[in-house]
């Protein structure tokens, strides 16, 4: 649950830091409702990705999860913008695509990346000596998900 919640605070975090960095080098003053006027369809755009994917169930994974929420993210946005006159010109469009995706796939590589002993660290688990269940079937427990 940890997990989940801290790759949406990541994606959220990333969307602040897209609209800050963006008034900063325009020259527009960073207020807390500047960025909330502008980072509000993208932060709708990563709660809507999160649950379109269910991102839940692996929130740091880059394929597909990542992707798609990103995806999704910059859709949402860019349509919301478009319905509030927002402007959605072709360089902003390149530009926010570009930098989102990096940010949000980003941390999730870092992220994959510092929690890599985890996953590959051996379960607790007794062993049984066969893998199997008794049945004839592999325990999907001793599967491990990529």
């Amino acid at each position: 649950m940890f997990r989940s919640l801290g790759a949406l605070v990541g994606d959220l975090l990333v969307v602040i830091l897209f609209v800050a960095i963006g008034f900063v080098q325009h020259g527009t003053p960073l207020t807390t409702e500047n960025l909330f006027i502008v980072g509000w369809p993208f932060a709708v755009g990563v709660l809507l990705g999160h649950l379109a994917i269910r991102a839940w169930r692996a929130p740091f994974r880059i394929w597909p999860h990542g992707v798609f929420v990103w995806a999704i993210t910059l859709a949402t946005a860019m349509a919301l913008r478009t319905l509030f006159s927002a402007g959605t010109e072709v360089s902003f469009v390149i530009t926010t695509a570009i930098v989102t995706g990096v940010l949000m796939l980003g941390w999730r590589a870092l992220a994959l990346f510092l929690t890599r002993g985890e996953r590959d660290a051996p379960t607790d688990r007794p062993a049984t000596g066969t893998g199997t269940t008794g049945t004839g079937t592999t325990d999907p427990a001793d599967e491990t998900v990529s």
